[in-house]
């Protein structure tokens, strides 16, 4: 099986500020129940992960008391509101 490409039309995006704004939570604090650097979970917020384990997301959900679908969500980047998002950040 070939290795999936990526898809032009659509990027991943991850609302870990979001989730933790909802709860009140520091992302040091996050780093501390999830076992996992600051650095590592601001790569991912600033969605400039390419690849997280399975362990490390179950860990995010877990302390974040959420679904993967609601920390990960697939936006189209052909989407007007997608592009201005990208830009704002």
């Amino acid at each position: 099986m070939a290795p999936a490409e990526p898809d032009d039309a659509h990027d991943v995006h991850c609302r870990l500020d979001e989730l933790l704004a909802a709860r009140g939570m520091t992302l040091t604090r996050l780093a501390e129940l999830v076992g996992v650097s600051v650095v590592n979970l601001s790569v991912l917020k600033n969605d400039r992960a390419r690849a997280i384990r399975f362990s490390t997301l179950q860990a995010i959900c877990r302390a974040l008391d959420c679904e993967i679908g609601e920390l990960l969500v697939l936006r189209r980047t052909d989407d007007p509101g997608a592009a201005s998002e990208a830009t704002a950040r």
